[in-house]
């Protein structure tokens, strides 16, 4: 089963910084989950990705992805109540904080979290990361994914060429 992968080349493509912008069209959970994990593979500490979409879209399926990837073996849930879930990889991959902040009413609010720390020292996975541009960072990658049909996701993923451009199925386990 493969995504249906759409390119969208920026407007100076050799410039350094330009995103690039890839569609996945999935055909359920475990294929948006397989597509988290391929983007687990480029992922390091500093690194920020934040999910939006409406509930139910399947954001916790895709950083669920990202987490197996980066060897999490515990279960990955949702920090609806808690705000925030730290997850260690297997030893030598980087630590994850996830967070979600469809509950915060303010960017204040995430910083009480201590979220520019985990910043600096951690793989940031965050749900609703759309309610407050203002203070994420500028060089994350964003994930929006719209629901289709049935199971079906389309998930628009944009970032750093070298992050997004290698996200094909081949190779994704």
């Amino acid at each position: 089963m493969s995504a249906h992968i759409h390119s969208e080349t920026p407007a100076h493509p050799g410039r350094p910084g330009q995103p690039e912008r890839r569609t996945f069209d999935t055909d359920g959970p475990g294929h948006t989950a397989r597509i988290g994990r391929r983007l687990s593979n480029t992922l390091e500490p500093g690194d920020t990705v934040l999910v939006s979409g409406d509930l139910g879209a399947g954001k916790t399926c895709f950083i669920q992805g990202i987490c197996a990837g980066l060897g999490v073996g515990e279960p990955v849930t949702s920090p609806t109540f808690t705000l925030v879930n730290e997850y260690d990889g297997q030893p030598g991959r980087v630590p994850v904080a996830h967070f979600d902040l469809y509950r915060l009413d303010s960017p204040d609010s995430v910083l009480d979290l201590g979220f520019d720390e985990y910043v600096d020292t951690c793989v940031c996975l965050v749900e609703w990361g759309d309610k407050f541009p203002e203070i994420m960072p500028s060089d994350a990658i964003t994930v929006h994914i719209e629901i289709g049909e049935g199971t079906r996701r389309v998930l628009g993923i944009t970032g750093d060429p070298g992050l997004v451009s290698d996200l094909d199925e081949e190779g994704a386990s």
